[in-house]
Formats: C-alpha cells, structure tokens, sequence
C-alpha cells in the first residue's frame, strides 16, 4: 500500500514496469523461442549498446535494419513513427544530437531477451550546448530480423526531450 501513497512519480514508475512485464509475458502467442536467437539478439544489441559506452558512434547502423519502422509513444511534437533509419536520424536523432555537446553516454539498466524481442531500459546522460545537463531514461522494444532490429517501440521521457532541442531552452 506504501507505494500508492508515495507520490505520482513512484506510482508512474510502478505502472510502467507492470506495463513492461505484461508486455513481455502476453505480447505474442506463439511456439518456445528458438534459445540460439534469442541469443543472437541479446548478444547484436548488448554489443551494440557496450561499443556505444565505449564512445563508438555507429549504433544505430550497426542495429537498425535500413527500413526500419521505430514508433515514439507519448504525446506531444516528438511523438510518432518513422519509417527508415535515415528518416528516425534526420526527425529525432539529429535535432537532439546538434543541441548537445557530445554523444549521450548509455548506461544499460537491464536487458531482455525471448525470440526476436529484446527489451532494453537504459539511461542517458550528455550535456547541452547551453551548458544544462540532459539525463533521459528509456525503454526501447526492439523486434530483430535476420540479426537487425526491423521495429522499434521507444519509451522515453519527451519533456526532457522537447525541452533539450527547443532553441534557447536549457533541458531539465
């Protein structure tokens, strides 16, 4: 019961991992996952996300199939869908990438895998241009084909977002 009362922060968190745990044991009906690929795709976004820690700038083309569809849920001017890597780059990566002053740093809070999902919760941290900090926390669903993620649903807080790429406005 403590948890209800502490606050609308704390429900919110409690609400979003009942939502990520429903997700992950009722999106799909279907036969046992194949143990090897979901191994390989634990293994293509784990590598992916240490090389970007690391300060590799590939990620999104070592991860993303070129046609990619990723989708931002929420509401407000970022959310939405985009249809290809270069479309997801020019729209959402691009906007918040020139307002910073450096790559976001990752740092991987957990990762799921069964079959061709894996479930990633993540957070990042950089610095604007206008000297603020930028600290987001995500959860990215990827569904991966032939070793690339061909969708993506992206959770993330867009507040923080809009505020980072919107000229003269320092991000929370």
């Amino acid at each position: 019961m403590h948890i209800f009362r502490s606050g609308p922060i704390v429900l919110s968190r409690w609400r979003a991992t009942w939502c990520l745990i429903g997700a992950l044991a009722f999106s799909h009906v279907h036969a046992a996952p194949d143990n090897a690929e979901t191994q390989r795709n634990r293994e293509t976004v784990s590598k992916a996300f240490a090389a970007w820690a690391a300060g590799g700038q590939t990620f999104f083309d070592d991860v993303l199939a070129p046609d990619v569809v990723w989708t931002i849920k929420g509401s407000g001017p970022s959310a939405g869908v985009h249809r290809g890597r270069q479309d997801l780059i020019e729209r959402a990566v691009k906007p918040l990438s020139n307002r910073l002053t450096g790559p976001i740093r990752p740092t991987v809070r957990n990762l799921w895998a069964e079959g061709d999902h894996v479930v990633i919760h993540w957070d990042g941290e950089a610095t604007t241009k206008a000297g603020a900090p930028y600290r987001n926390s995500y959860v990215w669903i990827f569904r991966m084909k032939d070793g690339r993620a061909a969708e993506v649903t992206a959770f993330l807080d867009l507040v923080a977002y809009d505020q980072a790429i919107r000229p003269g406005q320092p991000a929370r």
